[in-house]
């Protein structure tokens, strides 16, 4: 692990020097992912990286995980609570909607605004500080799609993309981050008990040993390969219409 740090961070150095940028910054929610972000981009950047803390409705216990992490790798914070822009925002959309109940049946709906309200602040923090927004999806997340299209999905570059769940947890004890957050079950805090395992399906150690070739359950080995298949626009450009010449 200390191999992959240090490539990482010089990646990260290199991707900067490379976008003529200043600095890098992440969402910070209290997970496993975004802690292991932090400590990164403050190894690569001192004094040039900044970890958010972007409440939503959010459980104290998340937010609470959040600014330990920060406080711990000693990284720049800001926080700025979203709960209120949401709640305007989503109820006016909601009016315009065709049914109340068509949405509170789809928690999706609300979720997604969450995860792409956090990206809209985050890039416009980073425009006015000249740095590049850094994503935390790792490599089970990004083969299964599980990220908000323009949510947490829309970042600049991606660190741990390359890294299943296990490894990051393998990183995280080798970054110093605090063992009750390497511990703590994945959420994308999108509503109250949410959490990411309970929502896909299956688990991360499954889709870690998906792919990593080993031999899982044959419902969670479909499973897995759905999500991929459905979530494929995800990992591409949009589709582009090509005229003819």
């Amino acid at each position: 692990m200390e191999k992959y740090t240090a490539d990482i961070v010089k990646w990260l150095q290199s991707q900067v020097s490379d976008a003529n940028a200043k600095g890098l910054l992440v969402g910070v929610s209290g997970g496993l992912d975004s802690a292991v972000v932090a400590y990164l981009i403050k190894r690569a950047f001192p004094g040039q990286s900044l970890g958010v803390i972007m409440p939503l409705n959010s459980s104290k216990g998340d937010m609470r995980d959040a600014l330990s992490v920060v406080e711990q790798c000693d990284i720049e914070q800001m926080t700025i609570d979203l709960s209120e822009t949401h709640q305007t925002l989503f109820s006016e959309i909601q009016q315009h909607l065709t049914s109340q109940a068509e949405n509170k049946e789809n928690p999706l709906t609300d979720a997604n605004l969450r995860a792409r309200l956090r990206m809209s602040t985050l890039y416009t923090i980073a425009t006015h500080r000249q740095y590049m927004v850094v994503g935390t999806d790792n490599a089970s997340e990004w083969y299964t799609g599980y990220f908000t299209k323009y949510g947490d999905g829309g970042v600049d570059i991606l660190p741990l993309v390359e890294f299943t769940k296990r490894e990051v947890r393998e990183m995280a004890a080798h970054l110093g981050v605090p063992q009750d957050i390497i511990d703590k079950k994945p959420s994308a805090d999108l509503w109250e008990g949410q959490t990411d395992e309970k929502e896909m399906g299956t688990t991360y150690d499954k889709i870690d040993g998906y792919l990593e070739h080993e031999p899982i359950p044959e419902k969670d080995r479909k499973l897995i390969e759905d999500m991929h298949q459905k979530t494929e626009h995800k990992r591409r450009i949009p589709n582009q219409f090509r005229r003819e010449h």
